[in-house]
């Protein structure tokens, strides 16, 4: 069924005023249930729990180079939003900056911008979502203007915002391109025929093809890189084992 309203993916709606963070290196294996709890891995990304729609208790085990899903009791029709999106990321999220990014950036200004990112899958209604924020402005807080969505895996009946456009090649890889609205920022979705485990790839050629589709322009900012996971139902074993993100200019 047609979802009618999804998250703001990595921000999913949420109030600023009530990001709570749990800020520190994690040198062991961290539990965080907090609503909107993070910390640090590697002195360079952050890791959140980010449960923006649901009540319901969730929490994940923070690794050295990621996190998996220990509990997620929250459950959502699959015609509406997911009840978060925990996910590790570069750069700013609700004021939330990773230590020492080089983001926001211009994207005119980006020479390389490369990325890995290695999913361990379990039951449940999810999908592993791969986010991209974009913004007209140097932006580290709220809501940005633009979303590219990569899905690197869908399980249930759920789909992108949005509606089908036809389909296109990226990194050697065939996606099929979704594009719509959830009436807070623009969103572009790719979505992998068949699920995807691992991957290195090259950001930018995803930033470049939004770019020709008109969505955006070279002087929009390039806000945050986001790998995790939008759970629907259930989710628990859910992982991103290993991840990591680099932008130069």
């Amino acid at each position: 069924m047609r979802r009618t309203i999804r998250a703001v993916a990595a921000a999913g709606l949420l109030v600023a005023s009530t990001f709570v963070a749990t800020a520190g290196p994690a040198h062991a294996d961290v539990t965080i249930c907090d609503q909107y709890g993070s910390t640090t891995i590697q002195g360079r990304y952050v890791v959140q729990n980010n449960r923006w729609g649901t009540s319901a208790q969730q929490c994940i085990n923070v690794t050295s180079s990621g996190f998996q899903i220990t509990s997620q009791q929250g459950s959502a029709p699959t015609n509406g939003a997911p009840v978060s999106y925990p996910s590790v990321f570069l750069g700013c999220h609700y004021t939330n900056c990773s230590p020492g990014s080089t983001l926001p950036m211009q994207v005119s200004r980006i020479r390389s911008a490369t990325s890995s990112i290695n999913y361990r899958y379990a039951g449940g209604t999810y999908n592993a979502s791969y986010d991209i924020w974009l913004d007209p402005t140097p932006k580290t807080n709220g809501v940005n203007q633009m979303e590219i969505m990569i899905w690197f895996n869908r399980q249930g009946s759920i789909q992108p915002i949005g509606s089908a456009v036809g389909t296109t090649t990226i990194g050697g890889r065939s996606w099929q391109v979704w594009r719509g609205s959830n009436g807070s920022n623009n969103v572009i979705s790719y979505v992998a025929p068949s699920p995807i485990n691992s991957w290195s790839f090259n950001v930018l050629d995803f930033i470049n093809d939004v770019r020709n589709r008109g969505a955006i322009t070279s002087s929009w900012y390039l806000t945050s890189i986001q790998a995790g996971f939008e759970p629907w139902n259930g989710g628990v074993g859910l992982a991103v084992d290993n991840f990591s993100a680099s932008v130069s200019g």
